[in-house]
């Protein structure tokens, strides 16, 4: 009996992420054709809510797509979306389908409401060794575990730095008894090389999103502006830095929004020089200035503690009160600190 029960809740949240998002292919039935949609999958463009969330002047840029072409698209997708207005309670219920993500800490869980969230980006940033990416190979085991109302899913993995290593996975698996093989083939890795390759995989993630619908629960960006660093020097290009990352972030968080995963960036940080004047304590602050600023949801700074004792602490978010955590990093990942 209780296993029927179980079976049904299943299937209830199966029907519910099941109708999450509209295929792009529907719009054959308002008279676009097959060989058009296949050149809006190509760039990346795979639901209905993705042709809203796309600008004309962007559609129009896709070869074989005329301007005409594009308002028959708009025109199409408009008869199949709502008209974007909801009252606070219906989105209230659509947000229901939002799920959080253990870190692996319970602590860190609950200064975050529960976990890394999804259809949102949860940015964190510190100095050197406070734990990003040990924060971000934990979160490829998590994820694939029974959570806060979701199954466990698959994650994908854009390494920056190259600092991405299988075998961390397979100590962090060990932790929580699960299977090496099974772990490490359910992340999907890509190195990214500039800030225009990292741009460029997003087109891949979001078609394999769509390929595998409701299967990835995580995409993780370590670091989103290390590439960046590299490819724009000085404040001469800095405008332009700005434009390309203001892009990249707009359609990180598209795809967080169109597929219902979390987004989980990991970010450096730079000396202020305007602190010393401001009498700040910590003359530190996050790069990628007030376009990555407003971009993330929620972002968090981490500082060294004693020993493997890191501090986690809200510095910016929507629905939590600034409060800090304390976590460790342990040899199964990060973990709660030990009194």
């Amino acid at each position: 009996m209780a296993d029927q029960v179980v079976a049904d809740n299943e299937m209830t949240m199966d029907d519910e992420e099941e109708s999450f998002f509209q295929d792009i292919d529907l719009l054959q039935n308002h008279g676009i054709n097959v060989a058009d949609i296949k050149k809006l999958k190509s760039a990346g463009i795979c639901t209905i809510k993705g042709i809203q969330m796309t600008t004309r002047k962007k559609l129009g840029n896709i070869k074989g797509i005329s301007e005409a072409k594009v308002d028959k698209i708009k025109e199409a997708s408009q008869k199949l979306c709502d008209p974007g207005f909801l009252t606070a309670l219906e989105y209230s219920e659509k947000r229901r389908h939002c799920f959080r993500i253990s870190t692996g800490s319970d602590e860190l869980d609950k200064l975050l409401g529960g976990g890394i969230e999804s259809m949102a980006i949860t940015e964190v940033f510190g100095e050197f060794r406070t734990g990003k990416t040990q924060l971000s190979h934990t979160l490829c085991v998590t994820t694939q575990m029974p959570g806060r109302g979701y199954h466990g899913g698959k994650v994908v993995f854009i390494d920056t730095e190259n600092t991405f290593r299988p075998d961390r996975l397979r100590a962090i698996a060990d932790r929580f008894n699960l299977d090496h093989t099974a772990v490490l083939d359910n992340v999907l890795y890509a190195r990214a090389y500039t800030s225009e390759h990292q741009t460029e995989l997003l087109d891949f993630v979001a078609a394999k999103f769509h390929e595998e619908p409701n299967v990835f629960k995580l995409l993780i960006v370590d670091s989103i502006m290390a590439l960046f660093r590299v490819d724009f020097s000085g404040r001469g290009e800095l405008a332009d830095r700005q434009q390309k990352l203001a892009q990249l972030l707009s359609r990180l968080q598209k795809i967080s929004e169109e597929y219902n995963v979390g987004v989980f960036i990991t970010n450096q940080m730079t000396a202020d020089p305007g602190a010393a004047m401001s009498f700040q304590a910590d003359p530190k602050k996050p790069i990628g200035g007030h376009i990555l600023a407003h971009a993330s949801t929620t972002r968090i700074s981490l500082r060294k503690g004693r020993g493997e004792v890191r501090i986690a602490k809200i510095y910016d978010s929507p629905d939590m009160p600034e409060n800090e955590a304390t976590f460790a990093i342990t040899n199964g990942g990060i973990a709660d600190a030990k009194e």
